[in-house]
């Protein structure tokens, strides 16, 4: 039972990639991420999946802020990606909840680690500390939530 378990959630995860995937094709990091998130060492539904350390960044930037402000900030932090080679996934996106509860937070940031060890050359580094210096002037809050990732 297991086996099929984790089979089906790399199937799942596979299928939904290739819907999100622009061109319809999931790339091989992708796929290495999936097979990643499917291992786990028993059915404890507590137990952290292999490897996979979230770090999820909220901003409510100052009112006043330009649409092209906010332009910058969105491309500067895609753009750590492909800066920072710890960064093993990233995605981003806006607010579109109908419960009015996000206290004016408007863009959600979701980067994924492979360790701790994956944070901690991030945060202190040259291109994330720029970014900081991009982004940091049009911030009214931020809200960081690290986590594990759980089955």
């Amino acid at each position: 039972m297991l086996k099929l378990n984790s089979l089906l959630k790399i199937v799942i995860g596979l299928l939904f990639l290739a819907a999100c995937n622009e061109n319809g094709k999931q790339t091989s990091e992708s796929v290495d991420t999936i097979e990643k998130a499917s291992v786990t060492s028993n059915e404890n539904n507590d137990e952290p999946m292999k490897k996979m350390l979230r770090h999820v960044v909220l901003f409510k930037f100052k009112e006043g802020t330009t649409e092209t402000a906010v332009k910058e900030i969105e491309e500067a932090f895609k753009g750590l990606k492909e800066k920072i080679d710890v960064i093993k996934d990233f995605e981003w996106g806006t607010d579109v909840s109908v419960e009015n509860k996000s206290e004016g937070f408007t863009h959600c940031f979701f980067v994924t680690f492979a360790d701790e060890a994956g944070r901690e050359v991030y945060l202190p580094h040259p291109d994330h500390k720029a970014f900081g210096g991009v982004a940091g002037p049009h911030i009214e809050k931020v809200l960081v939530f690290d986590y594990w990732v759980k089955k």
